[in-house]
């Protein structure tokens, strides 16, 4: 099964290059797995009823009581819960940390800026900690729409300043990597950016970045997605950008091009190496085919590995293309 990947040279280099074989995309290379998992969640949320007559926070309660429609792993072993201070209130990380950690990874969970959870990616998060040897801080950042931006971000920027000031004591390392799923990878870079622009430091070594949402104007692939819920349709996109920029009015020259809501519009200089992931089958797969470059054209050493049939963070439903995924963003962190 073929599965795209490039590495780009680093700023240092004289050129760099980026080529994407169209073979990916091709029906033919999606396996026989891969098609059985995309039939299975197409069938499994096809029978929920329309989940949005509900209130976010029921949705929510009913996720963490494992009462959603696909299972919660289990709790980790490692796992502790903390709070920090934070610009609107107390922050709650999730801590998951080896007895002698390598490094940090600031994870920024996805949901569309409205579900999820730390909690909810322990599956994920414990294994990469058995993989990596890295710790996990996973940020609860605050939700919309009881919660709108530019809280989440907010959040996400504190969560990453109070992780330089105690992550040498607490976890006897400087070496830090940041990263998420979906509206997790969006905060990552926006917390990027203001880390560089409101505070002039770029501490994080490399950026894993699955599954971006970077304009919430909406590519060309979320729009015409259309119905099919395979984990995310074009109606679901709408209302988590509606949810998350109900308060955008509110604030004096936002905009979806304000670079802090769509980093796609930012300007990307200075940030850290990122491997950048996604799935043939997103809808937000044209988010990562139009962030990578940019991200490259910028000077930043930048990875893109595109997996054919992938849904919608598919690194979520195990499978071989999971494992293929998650291997390579364990090992590509690993490295930093």
């Amino acid at each position: 099964m073929p599965t795209f990947s490039t590495v780009i040279q680093p700023a240092t280099e004289p050129r760099g290059a980026l080529t994407l074989d169209p073979a990916v995309f091709y029906p033919a290379a999606i396996s026989a797995e891969t098609r059985a998992i995309n039939a299975g969640i197409v069938k499994a949320l096809g029978a929920v009823p329309d989940r949005w007559v509900f209130p976010m926070a029921m949705l929510r309660k009913l996720r963490l009581e494992g009462k959603g429609p696909f299972p919660l792993a289990p709790e980790s072993p490692y796992a502790q819960a903390i709070e920090i201070d934070g610009p609107h209130g107390p922050i709650p990380l999730r801590v998951l940390s080896p007895p002698e950690p390598k490094g940090v990874y600031l994870h920024l969970h996805g949901g569309g800026w409205t579900l999820g959870s730390a909690r909810e990616n322990d599956g994920l998060n414990h294994r990469f900690v058995e993989r990596t040897g890295f710790a996990v801080v996973s940020v609860d950042y605050r939700l919309a729409p009881e919660e709108p931006w530019p809280k989440g971000p907010d959040d996400c920027e504190a969560a990453a300043l109070w992780l330089l000031r105690e992550g040498p004591t607490r976890f006897g390392t400087e070496r830090y990597a940041i990263g998420g799923e979906s509206a997790g990878a969006n905060l990552s870079v926006a917390t990027l950016l203001r880390l560089r622009d409101k505070h002039a430091i770029m501490p994080f070594r490399a950026a894993s970045l699955h599954a971006g949402c970077y304009d919430l104007a909406l590519t060309p692939s979320a729009r015409a997605w259309g119905d099919e819920p395979l984990v995310l349709n074009t109606r679901d996109i709408n209302v988590f950008v509606g949810h998350y920029l109900r308060a955008m009015t509110e604030v004096a020259d936002a905009s979806l091009a304000s670079p802090d809501i769509s980093p796609l519009y930012a300007g990307l200089t200075g940030l850290p190496p990122a491997l950048f992931s996604v799935g043939t089958r997103d809808p937000l797969v044209d988010d990562t085919l139009f962030m990578a470059p940019r991200w490259l054209a910028a000077g930043n050493a930048t990875e893109l590995a595109v997996y054919p049939g992938g849904a919608h963070v598919f690194i979520g439903f195990p499978g071989t293309l999971a494992d293929q995924a998650l291997a390579r963003i364990h090992g590509f962190i690993a490295g930093c």
